[in-house]
């Protein structure tokens, strides 16, 4: 069937041993061509995949050569005859040590490692100790003695896992301890040698938990702590790009259309996701480092458990950064003419908060102070310039009836006692002097739905949603409520600033990080200076700066 089939692909005129006609044999061809550029789009996608995941962090390719070290060290225990009359079939133990204990950071790996080999010490010591007392008594006291030192051990542990200290930091060793003291204690009521057997196994795991400290420790380590720092710069930075790309695009010319189909690709999404799902990483990565030996310069601890508090706040900032992104897919949008209005201070805004988050991830990059200026002068002008921005449009927001600022207060009395002597009958009326009913609309729409048949009720519930939408578009400050929506969130932004610096300034104190000199700041100018005006010209390029007045209200 196979040459058959290969002959067909080759277009030999022989290969039609079974008598198929031409047109069988061609779609035979057809589909075994197709079916070999599936299989090779296939391999080539996974190859693809595999390449990407070495290139995102090589760090990978190397614990993985440093695994399958280790596993080739350990094996020789097993496989080289003078290693195995000592050792016997416990050499596979230092085996499972190797793959369960070797992790990708030092500190993932000393915290199993250890916690293995306490957990082990420990409940040999203990079932030893059982088995002296159990020796002393006949048989049957011996069994039921052995029978009731497991149910209280292992009730006692269990329930110490669930102290909350123990199951964050020790919660393996105490299965290890569990593991270990079953095997011995119940394996010595019919094995004899059973001292022999639980040193055997106790050496072997020593040698395993040892091969991979030293694999883990002094050749090419990954230290918990280090990622732990480098993502929270990553965090600060993510957000930074996040803040400002999401007012940048509000403000764009682009279609809003062509913003929705828009995937996870999207750098915006980008760059607070990783923020959002950091809660877990960071607790994990902060644990480990806590286990790690100091291996820089200056030998101090760090406050790894500031990074964690660094983190709640960041998800935090980040909410607001995700209430923001939302504004763009909202279903009902600001006009973009009314927009212009308020680009120039908007973006100065965002531009200001990224540079503050720019400057804290730098300041903990380089492990030092932050800048004095971390907020300068020029948020606060760019939030007075929105504040008289929005001040100067004030019919956008309280409707062609409030004709100043000054009779703000006036206008809200009247519309309150306009509400309070509204018709408490069966009239149809609304009472707010600001919203303009689609009369015409919403009528048509009773008429249809009432002539409509019992069986269409989910079509009318199908257009209810429609409704709404004209009801809310015919409020007269309608268009300019998503806006307010927008610049609120914007300004909850800048609030929320202050709370991550006062965490950066917190973890610069606890982690005696060097003080803040001028020259930091001139040489952070200098290598900044050309990005800037790059952005700049970039902005202005892609957003324009033509404003246009909004004419229709004012």
């Amino acid at each position: 069937m196979y040459c058959c089939i290969s002959s067909v692909a080759m277009g030999y005129p022989w290969g039609n041993p079974y008598g198929w006609s031409q047109e069988k044999m061609d779609t035979m061809k057809k589909n075994l061509i197709i079916l070999m550029g599936k299989a090779k789009a296939w391999g080539l996608s996974k190859w693809t995949t595999i390449c990407k995941v070495g290139q995102e962090d090589r760090r990978r390719v190397f614990h993985s050569l440093k695994v399958g070290f280790s596993l080739t060290l350990v094996s020789l225990l097993y496989l080289t005859e003078p290693f195995f009359n000592d050792i016997g079939q416990s050499a596979i133990w230092a085996v499972m040590t190797v793959v369960v204990v070797l992790e990708f950071t030092a500190g993932a790996t000393l915290c199993k490692g250890l916690n293995r080999g306490i957990g082990t010490l420990l409940a040999g010591s203990l079932a030893f100790l059982i088995e002296y007392v159990a020796q002393q008594s006949g048989r049957v006291f011996r069994a039921v003695f052995i029978g009731v030192a497991v149910f209280t051990i292992g009730s006692a542990a269990t329930y110490i896992r669930f102290v909350p200290y123990i199951k964050k930091n020790y919660d393996y060793g105490v299965v290890i301890f569990l593991l270990t003291f079953n095997l011995i204690t119940v394996s010595s009521f019919r094995v004899h040698n059973v001292l022999k057997m639980a040193h055997e196994r106790f050496y072997t795991i020593a040698i395993g938990c040892a091969i991979c400290l030293i694999m883990s420790l002094f050749i090419f380590p990954n230290w918990s702590g280090q990622d732990l720092h480098n993502s929270t710069v990553s965090k600060l930075e993510g957000l930074a790009n996040s803040i400002e790309a999401c007012v940048n695009e509000y403000f764009s010319n682009e279609d809003p259309k062509a913003s929705e189909q828009k995937t996870s690709d999207d750098p915006i999404y980008k760059g607070y996701k990783a923020v959002l799902d950091s809660k877990s990483t960071d607790e994990t990565l902060a644990l480990h480092a806590s286990w790690e030996p100091c291996h820089s310069r200056e030998c101090k601890r760090f406050p790894w458990q500031q990074y964690v508090k660094l983190g709640d706040i960041l998800r935090h900032f980040g909410y607001a950064v995700v209430a923001l992104h939302g504004c763009l897919q909202t279903e009902i949008q600001t006009p973009r003419t009314v927009r212009a209005l308020f680009k120039d201070p908007c973006i100065r805004v965002a531009g200001e908060v990224s540079k503050a988050l720019l400057e804290l991830a730098e300041s903990i990059r380089k492990r030092r102070q932050c800048s004095p200026m971390v907020l300068s002068d020029h948020l606060h002008e760019a939030l007075q310039d929105l504040d008289a921005a929005l001040k100067s449009q004030p019919r956008l927001f309280l409707g062609r009836h409030a004709k100043s600022s000054n009779n703000i207060l006036a206008y809200a009395a009247a519309t309150a006692a306009a509400a309070r002597n509204k018709p408490s009958n069966g009239e149809l009326g609304i009472s707010l002097p600001s919203v303009k009913t689609d009369s015409s609309a919403l009528l048509g729409w009773k008429k249809s739905s009432s002539k409509r048949h019992n069986g269409e009720a989910v079509e009318r519930k199908a257009l209810r949603p429609t409704i709404s939408k004209v009801s809310i578009t015919s409020l007269e400050f309608s268009e300019a409520l998503p806006f307010a929506a927008f610049a609120s969130l914007l300004v909850e932004a800048v609030a929320r600033l202050d709370l991550v610096i006062e965490e950066v300034e917190e973890l610069g104190r606890m982690a005696n990080f060097r003080e803040f000199a001028e020259y930091d700041d001139d040489v952070a100018g200098k290598e900044d200076e050309g990005k800037k005006l790059q952005q700049e010209v970039i902005n202005e390029n892609k957003l324009g700066n033509h404003l246009q007045s909004h004419v229709t209200d004012c």
